[in-house]
């Protein structure tokens, strides 16, 4: 496969301009896609160019360059993921239909929170995730529910990085974090009352496999008021419902 001056494979570099994108920049002009990927603006427009011919890419109504439709389909078709949204769902729409706001499903990706589902209302309260976009663990519930069962090297990994305040109650020192994760152990679910907005309390449980390993979380994000830990119970019933789903029992 042809090579550029650097020994980088044009597959590297095109895996480089599909990665620029955003779950909240999804549409780009080639001159930022070039400053995103350190590519020359020639090269970024040729490998684009290419990519949109193949449906990897797609060109807007006024030239700018987004996800093809090709790539949507190729990356549903293969993802591992869908077995596990599959089996959320029911319990996703029931929590969903309980709590009135968000209800949503996270999987540890590398050291960041993906989440794979979300439902919502539009007058639920605010809430900064969505569908395929990512959150740093230290201030999602679901990222608390997943560090605290994950290998001690991730864990250690994670409590090294830095860890940025977006409210007063954010966790932002590793002892904390070693703290917090210690006891969503001992009480099976991650409570953070107003981490990532003063407004919104995120609850997140486990989801375990049929080798009872913690493979996904499931969260709700309600008003931080009185009545917010009135999820847990719902939730707790529900991560057990997706278990036995994934387990194959009923």
């Amino acid at each position: 496969m042809p090579r550029a001056p650097t020994g980088e494979s044009s597959i590297a570099r095109a895996a480089r301009i599909i990665a620029a994108f955003t779950a909240d920049e999804t549409s780009l002009t080639v001159t930022e896609i070039a400053r995103r990927t350190g590519l020359h603006i020639a090269t970024a427009s040729r490998l684009i160019a290419e990519l949109t011919t193949h449906g990897l890419l797609a060109r807007g109504p006024g030239r700018e360059v987004r996800i093809g439709v090709r790539l949507w389909e190729l990356a549903a078709r293969a993802s591992p993921t869908s077995s596990l949204r599959d089996a959320a769902m029911p319990y996703l729409e029931d929590l969903h239909a309980v709590v009135g706001h968000h209800a949503q499903l996270g999987v540890l990706d590398g050291d960041e929170v993906l989440f794979i589902e979300r439902l919502s209302a539009r007058d639920a309260v605010i809430n900064y995730s969505q569908i395929a976009g990512r959150l740093p663990p230290h201030i999602s519930s679901c990222g608390h529910v997943l560090l605290a069962y994950a290998p001690a090297e991730v864990r250690q990994r994670v409590l090294r990085r830095p860890m940025p305040a977006y409210t007063a109650a954010t966790i932002t020192t590793a002892d904390q974090l070693d703290r917090a994760w210690a006891a969503v152990r001992k009480q099976g679910y991650a409570f953070l009352a107003g981490h990532v907005h003063e407004d919104a309390t995120g609850i997140a449980v486990p989801i375990r496999d049929a080798l009872n390993d913690v493979v996904a979380a499931l969260s709700i994000i309600v008003p931080n008021d009185d009545h917010a830990d009135a999820g847990i119970a719902v939730l707790l019933a529900a991560a057990r419902g997706v278990t036995r789903t994934l387990s194959g029992r009923r």
